[in-house]
């Protein structure tokens, strides 16, 4: 059970960490009684945490149930697009204003995350870090909070891109590769090697998507 805290920003924040950690999947049913009793907050704030984010599309209606919204096709390409040139930029960003010691938390992560490998669930997690780690290395606010909206609707993918054999290894290589390019001050290489990592997790997606129909 995540930390109870009170107010409709905090019921807010917790419900959206259950959904991004996987505790509430794509399809899932919301219900405002449960939901203030795991985490300790009364009904108030949890049904104005759920209004905001039903605004936010996160979570849509099935009947008079709201459930975690989940993603078609169309709108999940919508999003890696977005995703990559918003994330290109924070890196050609991060190549330009990150701080040495900014690097060197970057750098730690690739080779800590090597060991993980093994674990999807666990790089995943790490992953997210990385990510975010790189965007707020690019130190503008705009885009960070931008890129948050992003990876808040990137929760609601029923799976992750690295649980496909052999993509974590990938993608740690391509992890690598972009901390080189922010190691190198190289603007349109960083921003090249995170664009590229997007494209090749959307590939590696849409196989999985076409592996899973097959199975259906």
């Amino acid at each position: 059970m995540l930390a109870p805290k009170t107010g409709s920003t905090d019921a807010y924040s917790m419900i959206l960490d259950a959904i991004d950690v996987g505790i509430y999947r794509p399809g899932d049913r919301l219900v405002e009684n449960e939901l203030a009793e795991r985490f300790g907050v009364s009904r108030t704030p949890v049904r104005e945490a759920l209004q905001r984010l039903e605004t936010q599309s996160l979570l849509a209606r099935d009947g008079r149930s709201l459930i975690v919204a989940s993603l078609d096709h169309n709108q999940t390409a919508e999003l890696y697009v977005v995703r990559g040139e918003l994330e290109g930029l924070a890196a050609r960003l991060a190549a330009r204003h990150a701080t040495v010691e900014e690097i060197g938390v970057l750098r730690d992560m690739v080779e800590q995350d090597n060991a993980l490998t093994g674990d999807p669930g666990a790089l995943a997690r790490a992953n997210r870090r990385f990510h975010k780690q790189i965007h707020l290395a690019s130190h503008n606010r705009y885009l960070v909070q931008q890129l948050d909206l992003v990876h808040r609707s990137m929760a609601l993918m029923a799976t992750s891109s690295l649980a496909v054999e052999g993509r974590g290894a990938i993608a740690q290589a391509e992890h690598d590769h972009i901390v080189k390019m922010i190691e190198a001050r190289d603007e349109d290489g960083a921003d090249e090697a995170l664009r590229t990592h997007i494209s090749v997790a959307f590939v590696t997606r849409l196989k999985q998507e076409a592996a899973r129909r097959e199975d259906e």
